[in-house]
């Protein structure tokens, strides 16, 4: 039968005559970095760095190992101090009425040890299974990433786009920041032991739970404080929409990161926000 379209029959001739060859990918659009940029405010998890590398390496890590390391560093005043966090923030759930799996952690000199240790155990479990983001898990967590990072167990990994586009940010005079849930000691392992090298020299510093949850936009507000610079001078990248409209509410400018394997955008969220899937798409419309 006759084709009355030239492209359909141009589509039905590489059909008929095997040419397989993918069609050619349209080239991303470039998204205008606002001008009044001098700072650029990373996420981690689902921006830099894949959720998978957190989700099927870093998290089962510590499911793997965590009684075998309270045990080994039980006596350790760090171990001593991780714990001591995890019993004021289950003391301070209860005080909130949250639901806890483990009411109470223990670790006085009467305590018997194995016993102790398996509540740590059940807490962090527990505060795991439920996604929390407590300080003091991120602390105890990033303590036992530490030693793998360091003994070759665990490589950070980060996206293709990522450095080339921080190197080029900075050669325009812009700063860069992290902000993320993990510990700034986590942050910094990640980054230091990369399957890319060492790559903290990129960096003018990081932000944790410290400063604030990233859901709160006080937290944003703190953040520009501490650089020294105003909220509207900052550009966020985030691939979480709360944490991207409590940026929003602080003054900061955002963008949402729609990598592989994140949440997926509502319509809704597409059209209010800058969205973008690789970092090569923002423009910096002038030199800073």
């Amino acid at each position: 039968m006759p084709c009355s379209l030239p492209a359909m029959c141009d589509a039905q001739r590489m059909s008929w005559s095997g040419d397989t060859r993918p069609a050619m990918k349209s080239p991303l659009a470039a998204i205008a970095v606002p001008e009044t940029t001098r700072v650029f405010l990373l996420d981690i998890e689902g921006t830099t760095t894949p959720i998978t590398f957190v989700k099927d390496i870093l998290f089962p890590y510590i499911r793997e190992n965590l009684e075998e390391y309270l045990s080994a560093h039980w006596e350790e005043d760090e171990c001593k101090q991780d714990v001591h966090l995890l019993k004021k923030q289950a003391e301070e759930d209860l005080r909130q009425n949250k639901a806890c799996h483990v009411h109470a952690v223990d670790q006085t000199v009467h305590t018997d040890e194995e016993k102790a240790i398996r509540e740590v155990v059940e807490s962090v479990l527990w505060q795991m299974a439920a996604d929390r983001k407590s300080t003091a898990l991120k602390q105890l967590q990033g303590h036992m990433w530490r030693a793998a990072y360091m003994t070759g167990r665990i490589r950070g990994e980060v996206y293709q786009d990522v450095v080339p586009a921080i190197r080029r940010w900075r050669r325009e005079g812009l700063k860069v920041f992290i902000y993320s849930s993990g510990s700034v000691e986590a942050q910094k392992l990640l980054f230091g032991y990369s399957v890319q090298g060492d790559l903290l020299d990129l960096f003018d510093g990081h932000f944790d739970t410290n400063i604030g949850a990233k859901v709160e936009s006080k937290s944003y507000e703190n953040i520009a404080e501490r650089i020294g610079c105003q909220p509207e001078q900052i550009m966020f990248l985030t691939d979480v929409t709360r944490e991207a409209k409590a940026a929003e509410e602080a003054g900061v400018n955002v963008a949402v990161v729609a990598r592989p394997g994140n949440m997926e955008l509502t319509g809704e969220e597409r059209s209010h926000y800058r969205v973008i899937t690789s970092f090569n798409q923002l423009e910096l419309s002038r030199n800073v």
